[in-house]
């Protein structure tokens, strides 16, 4: 009897967010109208919450190395560590404070449990600092309340509010450093929003914050449960509810289970948050804290300062993944290897049109390109690179960035042809000089290899009125080097050559595309000339670079001549 197969994949084994926290009743939220105008207050958490996540936790000269970073980039809040948990986050700590580490406009600050013994031993780690920030938390969420703690709502405020006086008692005997109290409702976004606020107003009556000297009360989403819209709701009711708010800072700390955590961090400022911290480029547990970098970028994109140094992402990112052994995905958002570059045709051709009219006074306006690769120390040599499904535009944009060679249409189409036949064949991306050479050799160093080949050894012009006229002495390889000389009339050089190439070889050709570029400045300036010619409906190219423009205009139009002898014979 066969055994029927039960999948384990069963989304009924779960209920929504709404089932189990009911969602908040708001007649008049005020978040969605709002915008952001300027930068939160910034705490980067990497050398704690993020330091915590790693498989292996970062060395004394990893965390210095990420430490200088942050103060590099102008954080001014540091979460330092988990001092009275963790010996190498209490020596980190020391330090810091014993070498002179931290900089006059730079605040650390150490997190720790509601915890008497926990709490002693985080003061004692920061003796000495001129000013930092004791962040305590404890739970608060029903799952954390009846199934980790067993205790009531009250059991909970007990908690929080023997921390909280532990907290300020501790604070007294460290009368030389200037101390800031963090509370955080941990697992604020899976509590109820009403007892979040009765807690954290527990913790407040007994602080007793002032305009000089706020308390900062931090919201976490420390498992993202529900959409960014959600915790935005949670925000702004919070809020509205707690006490003292003009003497409260609202901080942010969301987290990435969701895929989420910078939209709910940005939805938290509109609904009137102060503060955010995450870590740079979102290491943490899980799927990670609010990305720094994202967020920050996001207002910068905006046109608002940051007020972080977001210049030097390459530093950014080798550092992160030197002290994380964490390697960033090439598409991570903003600083990735591969988010300014393009391989569609369609995209790189809209970008190297619109960079064609960009001016640098101008407010930043290109296609695909939200910001300019070059405030972040990028160059456009990584915008645009070429495999299979690239078009004409990435392929002359190389030719013309990178080699000084602004090719016609036409033969834009013609040499990005050739080149993804190549990445096809090879199955790979085609870099710069592979470009560059497929272009040499199939259509220009191909029209200086035909046996037969016309080469023009010298020529004279004369301008009559409209008509030119142009005698040529022509060398044929086909008969040893002999030389003819050919005689021409016609509407410029090109129709007094057509025409005195016609006399002399007997071939008929129509000029379909000519162009002539110079590829330099100065006397020594070398050209280069493109000409498509058409003989019995089919069409044949030559290519010609030479010091003198109409040497290579003449030798265009004779390679063109040589690949269609080449092509019948």
């Amino acid at each position: 009897m066969s055994q029927v197969q039960t999948s384990r994949f069963n989304h009924k084994k779960y209920q929504s967010f709404q089932q189990s926290m009911p969602a908040l009743k708001m007649e008049n939220r005020q978040w969605p109208s709002n915008s952001i105008t300027q930068a939160p207050q910034w705490c980067a958490v990497d050398l704690r919450d993020g330091n915590q996540a790693l498989i292996e936790p970062m060395s004394v000269a990893q965390k210095q190395k990420m430490w200088n970073l942050m103060v590099k980039m102008g954080f001014k809040h540091i979460e330092v560590g988990f001092p009275s948990a963790s010996q190498p986050d209490f020596d980190f700590v020391r330090w810091l404070i014993e070498e002179n580490q931290i900089p006059e406009d730079v605040t650390i600050q150490v997190l720790t449990q509601a915890r008497d013994e926990l709490i002693e031993r985080t003061y004692q780690s920061l003796a000495g600092a001129e000013r930092a920030i004791v962040h305590v938390y404890n739970s608060t969420s029903p799952v954390q309340r009846e199934k980790v703690f067993g205790l009531d709502k009250q059991g909970i405020i007990d908690i929080a509010v023997r921390g909280a006086k532990k907290v300020q008692d501790e604070a007294k005997k460290y009368p030389m450093t200037t101390w800031t109290f963090e509370y955080s409702p941990e697992s604020f976004s899976s509590t109820e929003t009403d007892f979040a606020i009765e807690v954290c107003n527990a913790v407040i009556n007994v602080w007793q914050p002032s305009a000089d000297n706020k308390t900062i009360i931090n919201l976490p989403a420390t498992v993202e449960c529900a959409g960014p819209n959600v915790f935005a709701d949670q925000v702004e009711t919070f809020c509205k509810g707690v006490n003292q708010r003009e003497n409260i800072i609202i901080s942010i700390h969301t987290h990435n289970d969701r895929g989420c955590a910078v939209a709910a961090a940005e939805m938290a400022i509109l609904a009137g948050a102060d503060r955010i911290e995450g870590t740079l480029m979102g290491n943490g547990e899980r799927t990670g804290n609010m990305d720094l970098i994202t967020m920050a970028m996001n207002l910068y994109s905006q046109g608002i300062d940051p007020e972080i140094d977001l210049s030097i992402a390459d530093e950014v990112v080798a550092t992160v993944e030197e002290c994380t052994q964490i390697k960033t995905h090439p598409r991570h958002p903003w600083f990735g290897e591969l988010v300014y570059t393009a391989f569609s045709g369609s995209h790189q051709d809209a970008i190297k049109k619109c960079l064609s009219v960009q001016r640098d006074d101008q407010q930043w306006d290109v296609a695909y390109l939200p910001i300019d690769p070059r405030d972040l120390g990028r160059d456009y040599q990584s915008v645009i690179r070429v495999n299979s499904q690239s078009g004409k535009g990435g392929v002359a944009y190389i030719m013309e960035t990178g080699f000084g060679i602004n090719l016609p249409r036409w033969m834009q189409i013609e040499l990005s042809r050739a080149v993804q036949e190549y990445s096809v064949r090879h199955s790979c991306e085609v870099d710069n000089e592979t470009i560059y050479k497929i272009f040499q050799q199939q259509f220009v160093q191909a029209n200086q290899n035909f046996e037969q080949q016309y080469q023009v050894l010298g020529y004279e012009v004369h301008k009559q009125g409209e008509q030119e006229s142009i005698q040529a002495s022509i060398c044929d390889g086909s008969v040893h080097g002999e030389t003819q000389t050919i005689h021409g009339q016609g509407k410029g050089v090109i129709s007094a050559l057509s025409d005195g190439l016609h006399k002399t070889l007997g071939i008929d050709f129509q000029v379909q595309h000519f162009d002539q570029i110079a590829l330099s400045k100065g006397t020594n300036s070398q050209a280069m000339a493109f000409v498509q010619i058409k003989i019995n409906n089919r069409k044949y190219m030559g290519v010609s670079e030479h010091q003198d423009i109409m040497t290579a205009t003449i030798n265009s139009v004779l390679a063109a001549i040589n690949a269609y002898i080449d092509a019948v014979q």
